[in-house]
């Protein structure tokens, strides 16, 4: 699905824009921080975490970035209690929030299945997938120009991470012409 022509004249303007306009003074959150160490061991599951964050939103219909503020504050809730030995599930009333909250679940999930299937138990504790929330929080805040309808950091996810893989369109007939 290419974006039509409006779009390609928000993304131009969007890189004139200041972001971070809709951030918080002080962000939430600082207590936990991750360092470029840690996000470099962690990183194939921050790449599986964003694009199941960018494919989900892409295939909903009328998911902004505030519905992605929404779902991780929420996982980070979540996430904040697991680390106190609490299994208490914190969600988003935001239909479109709950979505994306419920995507990044499954991803997380599957995740820590593979590791477990590979070595015999999951390698990724809760405080590091926390970590990798708030991370991914931070952002967010960065990215997003603070409108209310805005969706400069689903695009700017999308531009780093890539579009979903496609499936190619059939070809017109299985007739072989030489």
């Amino acid at each position: 699905m290419s974006c039509p022509l409006e779009c390609e004249y928000l993304r131009e303007a969007r890189k004139h824009e200041q972001g971070g306009i809709g951030r918080p003074d002080p962000l939430p959150n600082l207590d936990i921080r991750a360092s470029s160490e840690f996000l470099k061991s962690r990183q194939k599951l921050l790449e599986s975490m964003v694009r199941t964050l960018v494919q989900t939103a892409l295939q909903t219909e009328g998911v902004v970035d505030l519905d992605v503020r929404d779902a991780l504050a929420a996982l980070i809730r979540t996430y904040r209690t697991l680390a106190t030995g609490l299994q208490y599930e914190t969600r988003p009333e935001n239909r479109l929030a709950a979505g994306l909250y419920d995507a990044l679940q499954e991803r997380i999930a599957a995740y820590r299945s593979k590791e477990t299937e590979r070595f015999g138990m999951p390698r990724t504790r809760d405080n590091e997938v926390l970590a990798l929330l708030v991370f991914i929080q931070h952002f967010e805040f960065g990215a997003n120009n603070g409108r209310k309808r805005g969706r400069a950091c689903l695009d700017t996810l999308r531009e780093y991470y890539g579009e979903p893989p496609r499936a190619a369109p059939p070809s017109a007939s299985p007739l072989i012409l030489t």
